[in-house]
């Protein structure tokens, strides 16, 4: 039974909508309303070289750029060229590159930068990289001196379409991705898409997951416009990407504005598809091993192979996702990653998959934070399609029999 589920139907996109308008005809700005700490999300070309979008929302005397060693020697010279010459004292601080870094000591490195440049309240962070800088920086923003901006310039896929939007900031712990960490929304959000050029092509596939994410749970429009366009998305075909980052930040700013801090309503839980699957993947494997999109992608397709089982989502709907992330390049079971198993050799990649038995998986979902009161809640979908359209809803539930779900782990795991 799935009575006491929260559900949420696509109309929620109108009802929170955005405004979206046009700064000037080569950048579009869409606002997060969060009340007095909303704040806008800026996308266009070439806005690192103008940096007059940077000027306008660092107005402190000091700034701390919290970049990696593969973004840094890009864009860093950039960012502090723009802000030195508002006569901003500037500071940069380079952490090493991999989610098997984002742990507490690395997040230091950040905290003693802070402390030796001496910045203080009034000073603004800039998170200058991907999804694992954004969360760094977020994080070590809301605890240095209880609080100091922070702006973010996301230059991945994955971060532009999700992670530097919303708030969500935290570090690792090795029992469990993101465990600490806190909501601490940013001042600005400012999406360059000149930076996608220099982005790898494993980085640019991880971050797809997350858009047909947005199709799945709440905007089947744009999970169709994905099917019909995904070869014009592979090879970065300008307006296919305009359109979706656009689209994927308009539907996560809206669920931001709806449910902040996943409260009591469950909307903002509904991101969550595929993540605590996912999640587990990320850390069974070693951090680093696979990227987050690649987890959330097969994650997600647990998901729905878990939604068909209950009975909940049609066999074509399942056939068509698995197509989607098939399309774009990305692993639908552990043994399906090319890029891990290139990457640790063959040999040592089947050991770690091997040793992520079923009983090890969903110990590590256990653990997970969308378990609540010992109960593990899960994002699942339910097939609501018309003769003419795709169409699904987001459930969010801990009312499914624990039989369904461990035999959709053993599948997915099974690595013979």
């Amino acid at each position: 039974s799935l009575i006491g589920a929260f559900v949420h139907k696509q109309p929620l996109r109108r009802k929170f909508a955005m405004s979206m308008s046009v700064v000037s005809p080569q950048i579009s700005e869409l606002n997060v309303d969060l009340g007095d700490r909303s704040y806008p999300i800026y996308t266009g070309k070439g806005l690192l070289n103008s940096g007059e979008l940077l000027r306008k929302h660092v107005v402190s005397k000091k700034a701390l750029i919290v970049t990696n060693t593969v973004v840094g020697p890009y864009y860093s010279a950039r960012v502090r060229q723009s802000l030195e010459a508002k006569g901003i004292e500037v500071f940069e601080v380079v952490l090493p590159d991999g989610e098997e870094y984002k742990t507490m000591d690395v997040l230091m490195m950040i905290i003693d930068a802070a402390m030796e440049h001496k910045l203080d309240r009034k000073s603004t962070m800039i998170a200058l990289g991907g999804g694992v800088i954004g969360d760094m920086c977020g994080f070590a923003a809301s605890i240095y001196q209880r609080g100091i901006k922070f702006v973010q310039v996301p230059t991945t896929l994955m971060a532009m379409v999700d992670s530097a939007v919303g708030g969500k900031t935290a570090v690792n712990h090795p029992k469990g991705k993101n465990m600490i960490g806190a909501f601490y929304q940013p001042d600005a959000v400012i999406i360059d898409l000149d930076t996608l050029e220099t982005l790898q092509s494993r980085e640019f596939v991880s971050g797809i997951a997350e858009v047909i994410k947005y199709g799945l749970i709440r905007d089947s429009e744009f999970f169709e416009w994905q099917e019909q366009n995904i070869e014009r998305i592979l090879q970065r075909d300008s307006s296919a990407l305009v359109h979706l980052i656009e689209r994927s930040c308009r539907n996560k700013a809206e669920v931001v504005a709806a449910d902040e801090k996943e409260g009591s309503s469950g909307v903002r839980a509904t991101l969550n598809l595929g993540h605590t699957f996912g999640h587990a993947i990320e850390s069974g494997l070693g951090y680093g091993a696979w990227l987050h999109g690649e987890a959330v992608a097969t994650g997600m397709l647990m998901a729905s192979e878990l939604s068909h089982q209950l009975g909940l989502m049609d066999i074509s709907l399942l056939t068509r996702t698995r197509q989607l992330l098939v399309s774009a390049g990305l692993p639908i079971s552990l043994k399906d990653n090319k890029h891990a198993e290139n990457d640790l050799g063959v040999d040592s990649y089947s050991k770690i998959v091997s040793e992520l038995t079923p009983e090890v998986f969903l110990e590590y979902m256990s653990m997970d934070k969308k378990v609540a009161d010992g109960k593990l809640s899960l994002v699942l979908l339910e097939d609501k399609r018309s003769e003419e359209r795709l169409g699904c809803k987001a459930l969010v539930t801990d009312r499914f029999e624990s039989k369904y779900l461990k035999a959709v782990v053993a599948k997915y795991c099974d690595s013979r």
